[in-house]
């Protein structure tokens, strides 16, 4: 497969130049394991001190100066094979759930081994400076359908967990889960799971192949009554690297996940990606499918957003490539970014139980400055909406040296109804149009970029406002046009173009301007190849 692979550099504040395996609602390749202390348990229990960070972090640098231990496959052939409506029918009793009969504010619920998690995952509870370890029993589960031989599921652990609080009114939620390598899905008010994040990614898109680090070990902080976040400690591990987290959960309108992690390697890696986001993006306005369809865009993602330490913002919309896409931006101290969810009407999507008008965006924010690096978008061509394609992580230019600490932390927002957005104005859409003319020998073609934000507000609606667009060499731009979008309120921004070599992709930055004066975040667009 031919993958193209483009930097897009960043020159001064709006310039004009130029798969995942996650959660059980995605098909995939994640493999689990288990790493075990003997002893640890009565280490931790008699503790003169409290349980922390530091605990885990200490962990983490034992397992960097060891031999990595590969877990070895131990899952029943009848729960490897089981297809994904099948294991759904295995869910964990309600009756059961952790802290369920307590005036506490959260409560837990566990993922059973079984499909592509044929790995168990060790959890804890912490409480003071007492860990004690929630242990896999079959009777917690109900099977549905399934006629399991007793015998066959002793041994199993859990794959993962889900943590539930109220957030649509009393009765407890889902707000956040983590099953899956380094997965974790978090939600907020009226929103339906979508995109996921993870605790790091290693070697994406390379031709040596992707390594997933998996959580191997939770442990997970019991709350106080009136409590309004849960702290989940995380031991990750894996063929070259180690790692200890901290993820504070603060469901809400917009749920936020706190991530304090600490890194080491147990050799180099090619590639190290901080902060991934991991989403699926199959057909939207700016790519109409193919054949007919009732749904006009199934995304969980339409764009990835970025705000430069300039200050300046970025739109790229995403695209179903026929070829593997990955694209990148320099920055350095960026102040975040995020695969976010901007078309929020159910017309745009017309799938009911889906509602991926609800899908969360993801938006990370680093703590501190993280120095030159890069934001990298990767796009995976995918036939269906059963694979997620899309993924976006920071790279930086200084990376981790084997054997030693590197240490990172950022706050992810899972949000909807208040999105981190542009000050003036921001893309709400991007749509391809015809050409110049009707001939068909014309080989040249439109696109047309819709802008809304309070920048038009005080305008005048006869302000002259000019688009400011520029093309990579394999395009030849025409002509470039606004005008006032009445229906919105917003302005629009066509361009014509015609593409050089179809075997190529396009590049294409602009956004708008009164005068001196800056209107509109910065649209980047890669058109890719024919």
């Amino acid at each position: 497969m031919t993958a193209f692979m483009i930097d897009s550099a960043i020159s001064p504040p709006l310039s004009a130049r130029s798969c995942r395996p996650t959660s059980p609602t995605r098909s995939n390749g994640v493999r689990l394991g288990r790493w075990l202390c003997a002893g640890a348990l009565a280490c931790f229990a008699m503790a003169a001190h409290a349980f922390s960070f530091d605990t885990v972090a200490a962990r983490a640098r034992q397992l960097a100066n060891s031999p990595y231990k590969a877990p070895k496959a131990h899952l029943p052939t009848e729960l490897r094979e089981l297809s994904y409506p099948r294991y759904r029918e295995i869910q964990y009793k309600p009756e059961r759930f952790v802290w369920r009969n307590t005036k506490l504010p959260f409560e837990l619920s566990f993922f059973h081994e079984g499909m592509v998690f044929d790995q168990p995952v060790k959890i804890n509870e912490v409480t003071g400076n007492r860990v004690r370890e929630m242990r896999f029993n079959p009777a917690d589960f109900n099977y549905g359908s399934h006629k399991f031989d007793p015998e066959m599921l002793k041994g199993l652990g859990f794959a993962g967990f889900r943590v539930l609080h109220p957030v649509n009114g009393k009765h407890k939620d889902e707000v956040v889960s983590f099953v899956g390598a380094s997965y974790f899905r978090g939600v907020g008010k009226d929103q339906w799971f979508g995109l996921s994040a993870r605790g790091v990614a290693v070697d994406t898109a390379l031709a040596s192949g992707e390594e997933f680090p998996r959580f191997v070990e939770y442990w997970i902080e019991r709350p106080a009554p009136g409590d309004k976040q849960l702290t989940i400690y995380a031991l990750m591990d894996s063929r070259r690297m180690s790692g200890a987290y901290r993820i504070v959960v603060k469901p809400g309108a917009d749920t936020e996940t706190e991530v304090k992690a600490r890194l080491y390697l147990r050799e180099n890696v090619t590639k190290l990606g901080l902060a991934p986001l991991t989403s699926m993006y199959l057909f939207g306005e700016n790519q109409p499918p193919a054949a007919p369809e009732f749904r006009p865009e199934v995304h969980d993602s339409d764009g990835l957003s970025i705000q430069l330490g300039t200050g300046e913002w970025i739109w790229r919309p995403l695209v179903n490539p026929k070829r593997l896409l990955v694209t990148s931006f320099s920055a350095t101290n960026p102040q975040g970014f995020g695969l976010m969810q901007r078309d929020r009407s159910f017309a745009s999507y017309q799938e009911i139980g889906e509602w991926y008008e609800r899908r969360p965006s993801g938006w990370v924010e680093p703590r501190g400055n993280w120095g030159s690096g890069r934001v990298e978008l990767v796009m995976i061509p995918t036939p269906d909406e059963t694979n997620d394609n899309i993924v976006a992580y920071w790279v930086p230019d200084n990376p981790p040296k084997p054997k030693q600490p590197f240490d990172l932390e950022y706050r992810l927002l899972w949000q909807k109804d208040r999105e981190r957005m542009p000050p003036l104005s921001w893309v709400t859409q991007t749509r391809r149009g015809q050409g110049l003319t009707r001939n068909k020998e014309d080989t040249s073609f439109s696109l047309l970029v819709d802008f809304e934000g309070p920048a038009f507000k005080k305008l005048d609606p006869a302000t002259h406002i000019d688009a400011v667009v520029s093309a990579d060499g394999n395009a030849e731009l025409l002509r470039t046009t606004t005008q006032r979008n009445e229906a919105t309120g917003g302005w629009r921004m066509t361009m014509f173009l015609r593409r050089k070599d179809e075997n190529k992709p396009v590049e294409l930055r602009g956004y708008l301007r009164n005068g001196n004066t800056t209107l509109s975040e910065t649209w980047s667009y890669i058109l890719p190849p024919g």
